[in-house]
C-alpha cells in the first residue's frame, strides 16, 4: 500500500502551525513529510535549530520525513555526498536529490551507515536512473519522486509524466508525484500559482487529482506540495487514496428513478473487456435488476460523457449501465440518467477493461 504526504516549510511558518497540521495529517492517515532546503541561506547550526523540532515532532508521529537538497547546498553546510550524518543529526529518514550528481555518487549514498533513504528526481526524462543502477545501488533506500511545479503551465505533460514514471518502475524503485491544494498558500518559493507534478490537475479538486494519478498506474505515494491543505482536503484525499476501486462523480439526471439510483449508486461497475469505442459497458447491471422496471425517460440524442441505462424497449439489454465516450444518436432504447462530473471526464482515459469502479453522485 502506499502513502500519503503532507509537505511543511518551516523557514516560513511556525513549530506550531507545523506541528498541528502534522497531528491533523497523521490523523487522517498520512504517513510521509517533504520538506525542502533549497532556499535556505543560513549555516549548519542555525539550520539544525530550525528544521530539528518539527522533523522530531513528525518522527515521533510515525511519519517519513525526507529533506530536498541539490549539491551545491552541500558545499554551502560544508558536508559531503560520503557523509551524511548531518541529515540524520537533523532527525530525516532521508534526502531528496533536486538536482543529481553522476549516478555512482547516488549509489553510494544509498549505502550509507545511517539507514537514510535517498530520492532522486523523477522528471528529467534522461537515462539518470539507468546511469545509477549501473553502480548496483541499495535498491530498498532508492526512491523516486516527480517535481512540482510552481509556474502555471510550466507543469509535466501527461506522455512525458507517463515516460518518466515507467523508466523508475521497470527496476520496481518505490515512486511519488505531487498534487496541488487549493487551500494552501505557500511553498519553498515567493511566488506559486500552486503546486503540482503533473500541469493537467493543478486546478482540479484535490480527490480527483489523486483519482488521476492512482489511476495512471505506476505513482505509489502522493504528497501534497503547498501548505496547509484544510482538513476536507485531507479527507478527501484519504478517502479517495485509500478506496478499494476507483469512483466516478455523476451529476444524476432530475428525473433519475429510484431503480436506476439503485442500478448507478448501489453497485459495483465492471467495465466490459471486449471494449468498444463508443461506450464503456458495465453489463452485470442488466442481469441483477432484470426484473425492475426502466421505463422511458429523457431519451435525448447522447453526447460523450453521458450516463446511460437500457429502458424497457431495449430487450435484453435492459438495466444495463452505460457511459458514452462519443456522441450518438438515441434511438429511444436508452434514458440518458446523469453525466460524468466535466473534471473527471479525463478519469475515462484512465479506467481500464475488466477493472470495477463505483459511481457516486455529485
Amino acid at each position: 500500500m502506499g502513502k500519503l504526504g503532507i509537505s511543511i516549510y518551516p523557514e516560513r511558518s511556525s513549530f506550531e502551525k507545523d506541528k498541528a497540521y502534522l497531528d491533523l495529517a497523521h490523523r487522517h492517515g498520512f504517513k510521509r513529510v517533504f520538506t525542502s532546503l533549497l532556499e535556505i541561506t543560513d549555516d549548519k547550526d542555525v539550520v539544525l535549530s530550525h528544521f530539528r523540532r518539527p522533523i522530531e515532532h513528525a518522527t515521533q508521529l510515525g511519519m517519513e520525513v525526507m529533506v530536498d537538497i541539490n549539491p551545491s547546498l552541500f558545499e554551502q553546510l560544508g558536508i559531503s555526498y560520503d557523509d551524511l550524518s548531518f541529515f540524520k543529526e537533523l532527525g530525516a529518514d532521508g534526502v531528496r536529490l533536486d538536482l543529481g550528481f553522476t549516478g555512482a555518487e547516488e549509489a553510494k549514498m544509498t549505502r550509507n551507515p545511517y539507514g537514510l533513504k535517498i530520492e532522486i528526481n523523477m522528471s528529467s526524462g534522461t537515462s539518470y536512473v539507468d546511469a545509477i543502477m549501473s553502480y548496483s545501488p541499495d535498491r530498498e533506500r532508492l526512491l523516486g519522486s516527480h517535481n512540482f511545479y510552481p509556474m502555471r503551465y510550466s507543469g509535466l505533460g501527461l506522455a512525458h509524466f507517463k515516460t518518466c514514471t515507467q523508466k523508475f518502475k521497470k527496476y520496481g524503485l518505490n515512486t511519488m508525484a505531487f498534487v496541488n491544494s487549493h487551500a494552501a498558500s505557500f511553498g519553498p518559493w515567493p511566488f506559486n500559482d500552486g503546486l503540482v507534478s503533473l500541469e493537467m490537475d493543478r486546478d482540479l479538486a484535490i480527490e480527483t487529482q489523486v483519482k488521476h494519478l492512482k489511476m495512471l498506474d505506476g505513482i505509489d505515494d502522493i504528497t501534497i506540495a503547498n501548505a496547509y491543505a484544510s482538513e476536507a482536503e485531507l479527507s478527501a484525499m484519504a478517502t479517495a487514496f485509500f478506496a478499494a476501486m476507483p469512483t466516478l462523480t455523476i451529476i444524476p439526471s432530475p428525473n433519475l428513478t429510484e431503480n436506476e439510483r439503485v442500478c448507478l449508486f448501489e453497485s459495483e461497475h465492471s467495465y466490459r473487456g471486449d471494449r468498444s469505442d463508443y461506450l464503456l459497458r458495465s453489463t452485470m447491471t442488466r442481469v441483477l435488476y432484470k426484473g425492475k422496471d426502466f421505463p422511458a425517460h429523457d431519451t435525448r440524442d447522447i453526447l460523450p460523457g453521458d450516463v446511460l441505462i437500457g429502458n424497457d424497449r431495449f430487450g435484453q439489454y435492459k438495466g444495463e449501465t452505460q457511459i458514452a465516450l462519443k456522441a450518438m444518436p438515441n434511438a429511444g432504447r436508452v434514458n440518458v440518467v446523469g453525466r460524468i462530473a466535466d473534471a473527471e471526464l479525463l478519469l475515462l482515459d484512465c479506467l481500464k477493461p475488466w477493472s470495477s469502479f463505483r459511481l457516486v453522485d455529485a
